[in-house]
């Protein structure tokens, strides 16, 4: 799942899936006419709101504007100057290492990175997952369930409890809680169970 993508339900149907820009120019009309729509942000899993008041290109210039210029650091290389504070017996121990303390916390945080990246990657697909159920769907049959499963790792058993649940709301539960769940042992994709 992307990053930056939202998607929009009206009811148990998905309305729009894609970059905020886009959803909010498909939901606008719909939200005008005073429609029930419930929009997620896909990394997070959370309910948003947004502000659709006036035109189109008013409402996307308040909710989604343009990224802003690049600040101090190194804007070609993605680097954001940003403040850190350390104790002094911290600044002493960055400054003895090669490359100084920049150099030094980028390489601490990839290693830490690399080494709780999966454990990292499934929390956070959980808790997206549990956010978006929580929203849309707290009041279908076997709901509780349904969660336990999906934080116990169960990916057979949080497939099967959601089998009668709309398709829309079932599919897209699979995907946020995607990396979740172990690999699958066969390589077959996991969506296949939906």
């Amino acid at each position: 799942m992307q990053n930056d993508t939202y998607t929009a339900f009206q009811g148990h149907r998905l309305l729009v899936q894609g970059p905020l820009g886009e959803v909010l120019r498909q939901a606008k009309p719909c939200l005008d006419a005073g429609e029930n729509l419930l929009i997620f942000e896909d990394r997070t899993g959370k309910q948003v709101d947004f502000d659709v008041r006036g035109t189109e290109e008013e409402m996307l210039a308040r909710e989604a504007p343009e990224a802003p210029r690049p600040g101090p650091g190194r804007p070609r290389l993605g680097v954001t100057a940003r403040e850190v504070t350390l104790l002094p017996r911290h600044w002493q121990w960055l400054d003895e290492q090669r490359g100084g303390a920049s150099a030094t916390l980028r390489r601490l945080v990839d290693e830490a990175r690399k080494g709780d990246a999966q454990r990292f990657r499934a929390g956070q697909a959980a808790e997206a997952a549990g956010r978006f159920l929580t929203a849309i769907a707290g009041d279908h049959p076997h709901f509780e369930d349904v969660t336990r499963a999906l934080y116990a790792a169960d990916r057979p058993r949080f497939t099967a409890l959601m089998a009668d649940w709309p398709t829309d709301v079932r599919t897209h539960a699979l995907t946020l809680a995607y990396d979740a769940f172990p690999p699958v042992e066969d390589g077959s994709a996991a969506l296949a169970d939906s």
